[in-house]
């Protein structure tokens, strides 16, 4: 058996809390290593938390300008030689499909760290994402180290309901985000993907705290409930429906926006229920795209929805934000999706899907000024790749309005 297997599988029979033991065990058996440290990305996505035997037992590392930083970041590894001429530190991304959890660090002497024990390296790191993700089941351990403060319980709650932030197929990419990130509300996203088809859902639960919480808890599982019942997006839409009207009678409602990407041809259906709203960016022009707004989940009894379709193409970036993103005014009071969301978008271009939606809520808290926020912010961020190019003619978003935003100049006048 190679060594890379032997580290595999010291990792899959490991006890969920001491994965960290074991792997650093078997890299000093198999590798020569004499340093080995995981961190994982807090809940705000600013800071990468040392995993220890109890939480915070080091000092938080920077995602901006540290050497695991960069690994995270670009996520790739970075090897850098120490104070030591004998030794070199290896930053390696701990990812499973995108979903970016933090960074493995590896001391080996400085001899060691060959082309091939880099790859091998770099393939245990995604292993142990993997059983992370695997273990986070059992033990509370990966979960803690993630706390740079702590959550709400209504937090806690939000936090508890989502997917993951990130996610990488060949057809798409997307990243979201939360804020304020230790003391959400009701804003959440999900989504789902299949051998033929992304579904994604955007919420926002009217109401704050443990209510807010609880309201979109109810609405997001009678999503998952309907369409892991094979439902259509209609069909789902009208179930959390009646589960919300049946609990609240009208008193509460949850604003959503769902979406069902075929991954073959880049059709798209949409149910627009509420705030949650949608920007393209195409060619390098922003569009906002409004389908026809429809009442908010669990309004009113057996309210009755359509679907409506678009289309998107390769090279297509969509961004849905909720009101706590698109109503925030500036101390002059231009609402954020005057120019400047516009503006973040253009900015953010070059970047990957699951950093877009930080820097998109960092240019946010620049344009509120010394404001405190009052509502949740969410930013999701999707970039369609496709497999084939639709071939119908014509304008691509079918019965849904598109409306062509200014695009500022350099020095953000029109």
């Amino acid at each position: 058996m190679d060594r890379l297997a032997v580290v595999e599988r010291a990792l899959r029979y490991a006890a969920p809390h001491e994965l960290l033991d074991a792997l650093s065990a078997a890299l000093t058996a198999q590798y020569a290593v004499t340093g080995v440290e995981l961190l994982v990305a807090d809940y705000g996505m600013t800071k990468l938390q040392p995993v220890g035997r109890s939480p915070h037992t080091a000092a938080p590392v920077s995602v901006r300008a540290t050497d695991p930083g960069r690994a995270f970041g670009a996520q790739q590894p970075y090897v850098r030689t120490g104070d030591h001429p004998a030794a070199t530190t290896a930053h390696l991304p701990v990812t499973v499909r995108g979903d970016r959890l933090g960074v493995l660090s590896v001391t080996l002497p400085a001899d060691e760290p060959t082309p091939e024990a880099l790859g091998d390296l770099e393939e245990i790191a995604k292993v142990l994402a993997h059983e992370i993700v695997i273990a986070e089941r059992d033990t509370d351990l990966f979960l803690q180290a993630r706390r740079a403060e702590r959550l709400t319980l209504a937090a806690e709650m939000q936090w508890q309901l989502l997917p993951g932030r990130s996610c990488v197929r060949p057809e798409y990419a997307v990243g979201a985000q939360l804020e304020p990130a230790y003391a959400i509300h009701g804003d959440n996203f999900d989504w789902s993907t299949s051998a033929n088809h992304l579904t994604l859902a955007v919420t926002n639960g009217m109401g704050e705290g443990i209510d807010a919480a609880l309201l979109t808890n109810l609405g997001v599982n009678a999503l998952r409930n309907a369409r892991r019942a094979g439902l259509g997006l209609v069909d789902q839409a009208c179930l959390a429906d009646q589960a919300l009207y049946g609990q609240h009678q009208g008193a509460a409602h949850l604003s959503t926006l769902l979406l069902r990407f075929q991954l073959d041809t880049g059709a798209v259906e949409i149910v627009d229920a509420g705030s949650p709203q949608i920007w393209l960016l195409r060619d390098g022009t922003v569009e906002a795209v409004e389908p026809e707004a429809q009442l908010p989940l669990g309004m009113f009894e057996d309210t009755v929805y359509r679907g409506q379709d678009f289309q998107v193409k390769s090279g297509d970036r969509l961004l849905f934000v909720s009101d706590g993103v698109y109503d925030v005014a500036s101390p002059t009071g231009e609402r954020y999706r005057e120019r400047a969301l516009a503006r973040a978008l253009t900015a953010t271009r070059l970047l990957p899907p699951a950093q877009v939606p930080g820097a998109v809520l960092e240019e946010l808290v620049g344009h509120r000024g010394d404001v405190q926020a009052d509502d949740d912010a969410m930013v999701v961020c999707l970039d369609w790749y496709g497999r084939d190019e639709p071939t119908s003619s014509g304008t691509p978003w079918g019965n849904a309005n598109v409306h062509t935003l200014r695009r500022p100049s350099a020095d953000g006048t029109d």
